[in-house]
């Protein structure tokens, strides 16, 4: 744990935060914790991995997963035009998928005043105010805070209660993470911003940011933000199903920035990183006046990271050298443990041919795998009715049944046991001299 400690050190060193608070969390337990600074920058409490910091644009992430819980009980399609549940909006075509990944096309802020720095009006006053698209719903990736505030009023109108009570019974109360408040306590950190040339600090209001808290509002605890950083990771517990986690994390929009390669894209409220050869991250960073945070996770490890500070200037890298140390010591064995196929998978177990190039079937826990030799398609396949539905990569959603013939017919290809196998029918035929 000394490693992690020295890295926390480190980077308050670095930063000249006021405060940082951190946590590693792994399979729901949290790993190990700590914060350095005090609550107010200079002779306050000191702050510990218990101390509340505003976590700004992480508050999307819960708002995402109420809607996703919304579809899941069928209360909405994401393919619903947001007029179909929000009739006053001026911008009706756009829809429920467009707005959760920012390829709405909304603008980005408010016409009003700074909304982070002052007090919010109501849903009647932000729908009023002009909202406006700034670019062609679907074209491109545009971050949007009010397209979350939307977001925050369609779970209040379906729930019929306001979106943070939603949020607090649907998500809050079955994951244990009851410290997770719309207001800060009175032991939260101060809100603070460094002066860019010296040790200096301004203390930053924070206000009730009204129908636009959707965005940025929630305040939490490193490590009662751990515990999110597990869901992140694929422990969802009770409130949503791994197939509707899956879908979320799924990179549909990449940010776009001309001049370096891509870096992060956007899923359904969450973001995803490439990864560092470990396998992608998943998460979302935060924000707000006076306050910074991130919670990542790696679903293929299982390890996530929090990582919170009192100070608007300067984050640093903290929770990624954080979770690449806890990779690093990871000691769980990489081989794959062998699996004892069902019946029926193991009959399909081994070599097929798309006509002439291979593919390998494997079996898994719940299903197999299908590659080619290449391993450029390859896909899982779980059960689904009489035949077999992808999971992943090029055939994700697609079926697979095992023909009479013995063959495999998946979204047309049709593979056998032998390359262009004469007692398969394929389509178009095969030429009468065969292999020659």
């Amino acid at each position: 744990m000394a490693a992690f400690d020295d890295l926390l050190l480190a980077e308050r060193e670095a930063s000249g935060s006021a405060s940082v608070s951190a946590a590693l969390v792994r399979d729901g337990e949290v790993h190990w914790s700590g914060a350095v600074g005090t609550v107010d920058g200079r002779d306050g409490a000191a702050a510990t991995p218990a101390t509340q910091y505003r976590i700004g644009s992480i508050t999307k992430t819960f708002v995402a997963v109420e809607v996703m819980r919304l579809r899941d009980e069928g209360r909405l399609e994401l393919a619903d035009r947001i007029d179909r549940h929000l009739p006053d909006v001026p911008f009706g075509h756009v829809t429920i998928a467009q707005l959760l990944t920012h390829t709405s096309g909304l603008q980005a802020e408010t016409n009003g005043e700074w909304w982070e720095r002052t007090p919010g009006g109501d849903w009647d006053d932000l729908v009023g105010s002009g909202l406006d698209l700034v670019h062609t719903p679907g074209t491109r990736f545009h971050y949007s805070n009010v397209g979350f505030a939307v977001l925050g009023r369609l779970v209040e109108v379906l729930r019929q209660t306001s979106w943070f009570d939603a949020v607090r019974a649907g998500i809050l109360e079955p994951l244990g993470m009851r410290g997770v408040t719309l207001q800060p306590g009175s032991e939260a950190a101060t809100g603070l911003s460094h002066h860019p040339a010296d040790d200096r600090l301004m203390v930053e209001p924070h206000h009730d940011a009204g129908a636009m808290a959707p965005a940025g509002q929630l305040w939490a605890g490193a490590e009662e933000l751990a515990r999110w950083a597990s869901f992140a990771a694929g422990d969802t517990g009770d409130v949503l199903s791994t197939s509707t986690w899956t879908e979320m994390v799924v990179p549909l929009a990449v940010d776009d920035r001309p001049g370096v390669p891509w870096a992060t894209a956007q899923g359904l409220g969450w973001r995803i990183w490439p990864g560092n050869g470990t396998g992608r991250r998943v998460g979302h960073g935060g924000s707000m006046p006076g306050f910074l945070a991130t919670a990542i996770a790696e679903p293929e490890s299982g390890w996530g990271v929090v990582v919170l500070v009192n100070d608007t200037l300067r984050l640093g890298d903290l929770a990624t050298r954080l979770l690449d140390s806890a990779t690093m010591l990871d000691q769980r064995p990489t081989a794959t443990p062998a699996v004892e196929p069902a019946p029926d998978v193991a009959e399909l177990v081994g070599d097929w041919f798309w006509g002439p190039v291979p593919y390998r079937l494997e079996a898994t826990a719940d299903g197999f795998h299908l590659s080619d030799a290449m391993a450029n398609r390859r896909s899982r396949f779980v059960r689904d009715g009489e035949g077999w539905r992808g999971l992943d990569t090029y055939f994700a959603g697609e079926r697979l049944v095992v023909r009479p013939d013995g063959a495999l017919d998946l979204a047309s290809f049709i593979l056998s046991r032998e390359p262009y196998d004469p007692a398969v029918a394929h389509p178009g035929g095969l030429d009468p001299r065969g292999w020659h």
